[in-house]
């Protein structure tokens, strides 16, 4: 039986509130927006005394900060911030109502309970805990809570950085989303902190023939170049190419398996579920995601497209580009709708300390270990302020779950106790740092 809001932790509460704002972004301007969401969380700060300020460039399109001040004013303000948009969920897939925040079995299930109003939540009730206790935290905190991220961020971080940069005055990092999660390691555990993301570009492959009836000899077939391309693209297995932060993983999990780093894959598959997430880190990934073509059974139309989701290796964003033309041939056209940079970041620094120092302090002896993400997050934005960002949203998991794979994923779900955990965590690094 599903567990009463009631009964539950509040930061288990609040990501289920959450969640039940169907925050569905379909990409390309089609989303039903975040303004109701970001309503809940200004309603939310404004509870704690802080006066969110709200930024709504494109109708319905919300976003929200607020300002906590800190002990020390001194110290650079440190941003924290999630988003407020989720990908769609067809519900026939799911096993429950992806949109009404259900806790069964020990777990908050719907969409966004991984990506990520579970740190949004998090991010809530951790300033909450330290300011009803008549505390601050070490340094001004900025809480940021963007719109559509799900969409690179077009309309919600960039606008942001571009027409509201005076809500980052004075920050000089900035932590997030998909890192600080444990995953199994052999039998042992681990922490990953992402401490940098590959570069984004999504592309759109067009081929053009010429239109007749379905019946007839046609070899000017738009569709037919198109699945070609698609095909040529998908099948692609793109080589390893390391990084600075990739050595340092696949050192560091040589170290904890005993495996050596020559083989980067095999070091990976010691991750149980998380291996494909872990692999998609070490190359460049193109994977096909939308067709779009034609209008009845017996036309063939004169125009076919697909979208492809083209995740780069910092540093190699002209040559994928290039390599990506000289596949899919001179018949097809190549538009990119969406480019973001990719960067990286050294684990270490007083920030990466302080995030290690505080998993230690609540699971002691677990390793921790950096990670370069294979997706992207807002932090991209911020960096255009000279602003750095890390990926820490501390989940202690169990073994057997697929996290990595609910991301985008069915049944997205997480347990109340990585939340409790990661609630805890966070409001310790926000206490100390």
């Amino acid at each position: 039986m599903p567990q009463p809001d009631a009964e539950l932790p509040e930061v288990a509460r609040i990501a289920a509130e959450l969640i039940r704002f169907d925050t569905s972004n379909f990409g390309g301007g089609d989303a039903k927006g975040e303004r109701e969401a970001a309503e809940y969380v200004g309603a939310y700060l404004e509870s704690l005394g802080l006066q969110p300020e709200y930024y709504e460039p494109i109708p319905r399109r919300t976003n929200v900060m607020a300002r906590v001040e800190g002990r020390n004013r001194d110290k650079p303000a440190l941003v924290v911030h999630g988003h407020l948009d989720v990908v769609p969920a067809m519900a026939g897939d799911w096993s429950v109502d992806p949109f009404a925040g259900v806790v069964r079995d020990g777990m908050l299930w719907g969409r966004g309970a991984v990506d990520m109003k579970n740190m949004n939540a998090m991010i809530l009730t951790s300033v909450a805990e330290i300011l009803r206790a008549g505390e601050q935290p070490e340094r001004d905190l900025i809480l940021a809570f963007f719109a559509d991220e799900e969409n690179g961020g077009v309309e919600g971080s960039a606008l942001v950085v571009q027409n509201r940069p005076e809500w980052f005055t004075g920050a000089t990092e900035a932590i997030s989303e998909v890192g600080g999660y444990s995953i199994p390691v052999g039998d042992q555990r681990a922490y990953l902190l992402q401490v940098g993301e590959k570069a984004l570009m999504w592309i759109r492959l067009i081929a053009k023939g010429r239109a007749g009836h379905g019946s007839r000899f046609h070899p000017d077939n738009a569709v037919t170049k198109l699945a070609e391309a698609v095909a040529a693209i998908g099948r692609t297995a793109w080589p390893i190419q390391l990084t600075d932060t990739t050595r340092e993983f696949l050192d560091r999990m040589s170290a904890l398996t005993g495996l050596p780093v020559d083989d980067p894959d095999a070091l990976a598959a010691t991750a149980g579920r998380a291996e494909a997430f872990l692999r998609s880190t070490l190359r460049t990934t193109t994977n096909p995601t939308v067709l779009q073509a034609g209008y009845k059974h017996n036309v063939i139309p004169e125009r076919a497209e697909a979208l492809v989701d083209v995740r780069v290796i910092p540093g190699q964003e002209e040559d994928v580009l290039a390599q990506l033309r000289a596949l899919v041939g001179d018949d097809i056209e190549l538009e990119m709708v969406v480019q973001d940079i990719g960067m990286e970041t050294p684990f270490a620094g007083p920030l990466v300390d302080a995030m290690v120092a505080a998993l230690e302090r609540h699971d002691p002896g677990v390793p921790v270990i950096p990670y370069l993400l294979g997706a992207g997050t807002d932090n991209k934005a911020l960096a255009f302020l000279g602003i750095t960002g890390y990926g820490f949203a501390p989940l202690r998991l169990p073994a057997d779950l697929d996290f990595t794979g609910m991301f985008h994923g069915v049944d997205e779900r997480v347990p109340i106790d990585s939340l409790v955990f990661g609630q805890r965590v966070l409001t310790d690094l926000l206490r100390t740092y």
